[in-house]
């Protein structure tokens, strides 16, 4: 059998296609051996029965005591109980009418007028997911749209800047949107902080401008009650953040875009039902997981490169970094061995880095498998050529094709997937993919994606580090001293002390003079 023979058969093997999507999957390039399936047959098994438990309503999050509802979202007769069906499909309707009564200009800024510009203010899902959407879906929003995702004080005063500096209404005209479930994280809270100075610097109220989403009786919940915001949409705990963007924190930003949430949500409820039989051949986010699996050893031993051949889906691999790498990046499985479990994720766009990071990718260090992204319709339109007889999206699959094949002659893996178009329908497909497969992928090695401890402990740690802050700043005086000083004196330990004193002689709250080694730096107040 020739070459090419033989891998025309290979695809005709591997090749999963969902016509109802125009969406396919092809993994004849990861050479997974035929009988692989049948290998971890107790494991897809555990996995198939897990994720069935998980769209039933069982506590599937132990650490947490937590249900885990996404999959709800897209079909609300899923839900457990009529409680939380209402918790789904009332926001729903709410969110569509507000954001009519916006575009029609029935909800408008006091100065008068339609809104013109959109900040979200989030962190992580709460601001990845809508970032997502938008970038991929958004081109023709009524509603030019901004984001504060850091708390970053240049960041925030560049986005500033721009919505004043280039666009008509400035900030006057921006709604902004407050994402936090709690309404207590620092990143987020320090944004709406800052967001409401900038309104309140031109003589405007801040809640005449703002949306809140988040939970009932939270921090936030209360602050938007007490400042009258425009709205309070809920978010509800059984939502994780990176599996949140067709709930609320979604669905609001992208209704306000003008993007048509009905067909996102319809894209990942066929996904989703496609992906629920139990026939691991049939089931596209098994075939992802089992390549995940295959690559890397059961043991996330691969990086997986993000390749997505379409401008607008250059924030898919940003997007599936949180998702994939906070669910899967585990330390310990669910009965407590410590296992070190995880998928590192990274990419950009193609046919952009082929003139970047491709020459690793082939002749570098083979510590990776790619997953290609082609979108078989190039344009809306006509298409001119740039040489005879072909166009830029000739050229484009050119580039993905070749690519392809010259990795793996190279002796690097890759999985294709190939949709019709970029679409809310296929975005919500898509998402739904990956969120599918993540959970097959978590229960085939038996770990809890739902928690995220690691994250927890980062931000446990920033806290301790916020308090001693305020205590170098307690022990500065009008002399100066060295870190060794101040640090015996506060009884903290000398290095951390150190890192606190130069952050605060450069934000101006202490002066510095320099020694020769950073023992002999000597701090006094500003």
């Amino acid at each position: 059998m020739s070459k090419a023979s033989s891998h025309w058969q290979s695809y005709q093997n591997s090749v999963t296609r969902y016509p109802e999507l125009g969406f396919s999957i092809d993994t004849s390039r990861m050479d997974i051996p035929a009988d692989y399936a049948q290998k971890l047959e107790k494991e897809i098994a555990r996995a198939f029965d897990g994720i069935k438990k998980i769209e039933a309503g069982e506590v599937m999050n132990p650490d947490e005591g937590r249900m885990v509802g996404h999959y709800w979202l897209r079909n609300a007769d899923l839900a457990p109980n009529d409680e939380i069906k209402k918790q789904i499909t009332e926001p729903l309707e709410d969110l569509k009418a507000f954001a009519k009564k916006v575009h029609r200009g029935e909800v408008s800024n006091p100065k008068g007028g339609r809104f013109e510009n959109l900040l979200i203010i989030g962190i992580g899902g709460s601001a990845l997911g809508p970032q997502f959407i938008y970038e991929a879906l958004g081109a023709d929003s009524p509603l030019k749209t901004f984001f504060f995702d850091n708390t970053d004080p240049a960041g925030m005063d560049a986005t500033l800047s721009e919505i004043i500096s280039k666009t008509q209404g400035g900030i006057s005209k921006t709604l902004s949107l407050v994402v936090s479930k709690s309404g207590g994280t620092p990143e987020t809270r320090n944004g709406m902080l800052e967001a409401q100075a900038a309104y309140e610097a031109i003589g405007l109220e801040f809640g005449d401008h703002a949306v809140a989403i988040t939970g009932e009786g939270s921090k936030l919940f209360n602050y938007a009650t007490e400042n009258s915001f425009l709205s309070i949409f809920p978010m509800e705990d059984w939502v994780g953040g990176r599996t949140s963007v067709m709930s609320t924190v979604g669905l609001v930003p992208a209704a306000l875009q003008g993007i048509d949430i009905d067909a996102l949500l319809e894209g990942a409820k066929v996904m989703d039902e496609l992906t629920r039989t139990d026939n691991a051949s049939e089931n596209a986010a098994m075939q992802l997981a089992l390549a995940w699996h295959h690559a890397g050893n059961g043991k996330g031993e691969k990086d997986m490169v993000v390749l997505p051949y379409k401008d607008s889906l250059v924030l898919f691999s940003k997007y599936l970094q949180q998702l994939v790498m906070e669910s899967l990046g585990k330390e310990k499985d669910l009965d407590g061995k410590v296992v070190h479990q995880g998928i590192a994720v990274y990419g950009n766009k193609g046919s952009t880095d082929q003139h970047a990071y491709v020459q690793q990718l082939r002749d570098g260090v083979p510590n990776f498998f790619a997953t290609f992204i082609e979108v078989r319709k190039g344009r809306d339109g006509n298409s001119v050529e740039v040489d005879p007889n072909t166009t830029s999206a000739d050229y484009l699959q050119g580039f993905l094709r070749g690519t392809r094949t010259a990795l793996y002659e190279s002796g690097r893996k890759s999985i294709t997937l190939s949709i019709e178009e970029v679409d809310a329908r296929m975005i919500g497909a898509l998402i739904a993919l990956f969120e599918r497969a993540v959970s097959h992928y978590a229960l085939l090695v038996n770990i809890n994606a739902y928690h995220q401890p690691g994250v927890e402990a980062g931000k446990t740690a920033a806290g301790i580090f916020l308090d001693l802050l305020q205590k170098v700043k307690g022990a500065l005086t009008d002399s100066e001293q060295t870190a060794e000083q101040i640090a015996s004196w506060i009884e903290a330990d000398t290095e951390d002390v150190y890192h606190c004193l130069t952050h605060l002689a450069n934000n101006g709250t202490a002066t510095v003079s320099q020694g020769s080694t950073p023992a002999e730096d000597r701090f006094k107040k500003a």
